[in-house]
């Protein structure tokens, strides 16, 4: 006799909403403001610690283009922000408290200081006056940089957004790479070839751990990896890989050829814009489909079911 076959007594269910609607609402972020803010202030904070480092190991051209770059991102990036709230008091309004627990007051008392120490080295860097404030404040802005390159994704995973939330340990380390490569990028294509070997060997170490992280967010979410590999973000996120892996291969021969690094740079820091607009297009995308928000709930409790099981 051959085997039963065993038989659903119910059709898969099918994951929906009163009258069709999403469980989540959209982010109510503005297109471009956003994802140009996580861009510039990323590539701000990379392009500062550079900056401080390269000041240190006496590369003067690195340390000046590095200042500027910080500068000019993160002024770039609180225009971005300020122009999403809509008025700029809406902003000033989120410095009148720090609160340890909220990313976003977290996230204001460092874009802040770091705009104002930036702009005082790029200042000194451009005009040659008062050159060791200059200098303590390109050192206060280094220290700032790997925090300015990550919490922006700390912002994100906060949200109830799906696949934003999922992925709180993985989008810091996606964030960090990036803005490395970025900040890379732009001393790439400024920076003479005898002060870029630093930048190249950084830009190497963003790559890596950015094409890691991508490969997670792809694959090791379960089911909130779906919008990343899907879709629009889906498109961004393989030309961003696409992108860095070209910016990391012409960077080598960058000490050599000017064009190459030249045309690393353009491809690292155009990798950069698609990860941001990428990874926000997940997120939007998975407010969308009530499945992103109900099964990880539902494998979550049953998780915690089978933890609290007795005899386990």
């Amino acid at each position: 006799m051959s085997p039963r076959r065993e038989r659903a007594m119910v059709e898969p269910a099918e994951f929906r909403s009163y009258y069709g609607r999403p469980i989540l609402k959209e982010p109510a972020w503005k297109q471009p403001d956003v994802p140009l803010y996580l861009f510039l202030g990323g590539a701000a904070g990379a392009s500062a610690s550079l900056a401080a480092l390269a000041d240190a190991t006496g590369r003067p051209e690195l340390a000046k283009v590095g200042r500027l770059a910080a500068s000019g991102g993160s002024i770039a990036s609180v225009v971005a922000l300020i122009h999403d709230l809509g008025k700029p008091t809406r902003f000033l309004n989120m410095l009148r408290v720090f609160k340890p627990t909220s990313p976003l007051s977290v996230g204001s008392w460092i874009l802040s200081p770091f705009s104002g120490l930036a702009a005082g080295a790029a200042f000194s860097a451009v005009t040659g006056r008062f050159p060791r404030l200059g200098r303590l404040a390109g050192a206060g802005a280094g220290v700032l940089g790997p925090a300015m390159c990550t919490y922006t994704a700390v912002l994100l995973a906060d949200t109830a957004t799906p696949s934003w939330h999922e992925a709180h340990g993985t989008l810091p380390v996606l964030f960090a790479g990036s803005a490395l490569t970025s900040g890379a990028g732009i001393a790439l294509i400024a920076v003479p070839r005898k002060e870029n070997g630093p930048v190249v060997r950084a830009g190497i170490a963003g790559a890596a751990a950015e094409l890691a992280a991508e490969h997670h967010l792809e694959t090791g979410l379960g089911l909130a990896s779906e919008p990343y590999r899907t879709g629009r973000a889906g498109r961004l996120l393989k030309a961003a890989k696409v992108l860095t892996a070209a910016g990391a291969a012409l960077s080598l021969a960058a000490r050599r050829h000017r064009a190459a690094g030249v045309a690393a740079g353009a491809a690292y820091l155009a990798s950069g814009l698609c990860t941001r607009f990428g990874v926000y297009a997940a997120g939007v995308e998975s407010t969308k489909d009530p499945k992103y928000v109900v099964v990880p709930q539902r494998e979550r409790l049953a998780r915690r079911a089978a933890e609290e099981r007795p005899g386990r």
